[in-house]
């Protein structure tokens, strides 16, 4: 083992760090993983059972989005390519209409870059898998966290099923726990600690389109989307040819459909398509088997306390899913606490309150930016002036690659910081703005001056009929 161990250390001569990570979901396994492979003693506690054993696994939506952020971190970990060869890409968005006409709005018109549809569960017994092959990376199921002490680094957890307790202790806790974090629950509790959440008026709710003949019933490379202003229904294909389709709207909207002829009229009204899609009878039964979700977005600061604890992924800064960031950027924190670490060595200190440090107002950004494509989605990819944008900026980035990057594509496919992101979009509206207000001013003196030549060749009666030969 101890061989082992120096083969994965960052190249420090310090004393490898004993670890436990609270959450053994995504962010949590590759969390493990990341760290383990430092040579640090981890220890990842998950208060539900192996979801490798499990015959039903009860989460979250079965697919998700990945995107370069969440690339990069795979790769550090060399589990990449694998996961690539599982996902789907998908290089646009396909919009339906309420005639069911589709039109593609792709996300990278210069460089076909693409984001890909990767399953929720295959991930996570991937990463739990790689992790469960280092002899210092030690996976808890069934370990509920029950209370923690941070300046004691002790954790107690409780078995769900037979009740028993447990305590242990660690010499760094991180949370990787979710939007409800125990661990961010008790750090709340600390003097001066900045904490909000916020959930939005509208719900989810899933369906699902089965295969056809074994094969998918549309265009497998995209995103589909049937915006209808107020709100708006998605779909996402998986390996086994089906759709996972996510259906968001208020809780009024929800709340008025009360029996399935309520609920076929309305499908019948703004999504018509998708009924033979999905099917009348399976559309009754998905729809009516659970009730809509809540959809809630977490902001607090600092993510640390002390060198004791650390928040990351959703415990820090969970938002609502509409950019398809929440995995990847809960991956980004994976990355940057690693670099840390090489930074560092095992200066736990210095390390926790970096990661705040550098990390909070991002998150923060991307938590509105999420928001901010939920409206852009349901409503503005309908608008004319927003598709005209689109191309607009395309164009500029397939001239200026380097200096004109759109929005999306800065977010999605590259690792600028997310406040940058949104810095550098304000900067393109002021430069748009100035443009056309210029563009304007010169048409305007230009039309004077044309009226003004023509009006001294020829003579005109009266004013009247200057006007009248002008409009």
């Amino acid at each position: 083992t101890e061989k082992y161990l120096q083969t994965f250390t960052n190249g420090t001569s310090e004393s490898n760090i004993k670890i436990g990570i609270v959450g053994g979901g995504l962010v949590g396994s590759l969390a493990a993983l990341h760290l383990g492979k430092k040579g640090h003693e981890v220890h990842l506690y998950e208060y539900r059972e192996d979801i490798r054993t499990a015959e039903l696994v009860i989460g979250r939506s079965i697919n998700l989005a990945l995107s370069a952020r969440g690339r990069k971190a795979l790769r550090e970990v060399g589990l990449e390519d694998d996961l690539l060869k599982h996902g789907i890409p998908m290089r646009g968005r396909m919009l339906h209409d309420l005639k069911g006409n589709r039109k593609i709005v792709p996300y990278d018109a210069n460089t076909n870059q693409c984001i890909y549809s990767v399953g929720r569960k295959h991930l996570n017994e991937v990463l739990l898998n790689a992790a469960e092959k280092y002899p210092n990376i030690h996976l808890h199921f069934n370990h509920k966290l029950s209370h923690s002490n941070f300046d004691d680094g002790v954790l107690n957890f409780v078995d769900p099923f037979t009740k028993e307790t447990k305590q242990t202790n660690a010499d760094l806790i991180i949370g990787c726990d979710g939007a409800f974090s125990a661990v961010r629950k008790e750090m709340v509790k600390r003097p001066g600690y900045n904490y909000s959440q916020t959930y939005i008026e509208h719900g989810y709710l899933e369906l699902c389109i089965p295969p056809k003949n074994g094969e998918f019933t549309m265009p497998k490379n995209y995103l589909h989307i049937w915006p209808r202003g107020k709100f708006m229904m998605i779909a996402l294909p998986n390996q086994d040819k089906t759709w996972t389709v996510t259906l968001f709207m208020p809780f009024k909207n929800f709340e008025s459909i009360k029996d399935p002829n309520d609920l076929l009229d309305f499908f019948e009204q703004y999504f018509p398509d998708s009924i033979n899609l999905i099917g009348k009878e399976r559309l009754i039964k998905d729809f009516f088997k659970i009730k809509p979700q809540y959809l809630v977005s977490v902001k607090c600061n600092p993510y640390h306390y002390s060198s004791k604890v650390l928040l990351m992924g959703d415990a820090a800064h969970a938002m609502v899913p509409f950019f398809g960031l929440g995995m990847n950027c809960g991956f980004e924190d994976c990355t940057i606490l690693s670099t840390l670490f090489n930074k560092h060595g095992n200066d736990v200190e210095n390390i926790l309150r970096e990661f705040s440090d550098t990390r909070w107002e991002n998150a923060h950004a991307i938590c509105d930016l999420a928001m901010y494509n939920y409206i852009e989605m349901r409503d503005l990819v309908n608008k004319k002036s927003f598709l005209l944008r689109k191309k607009f900026d395309d164009f500029l980035f397939w001239l200026f690659p380097s200096k004109w990057v759109p929005l999306y594509n800065s977010v999605s496919f590259s690792h600028m910081p997310y406040k940058k992101c949104i810095e550098n979009r304000k900067w393109q509206d002021k430069v748009l703005t100035k443009t056309l207000h210029t563009f304007g001013v010169l048409l305007t003196i230009g039309l004077t001056f044309s009226v003004y030549v023509f009006a001294k060749d020829y003579k005109f009666d009266n004013y009247d009929s200057l006007i009248a030969l002008i409009k």
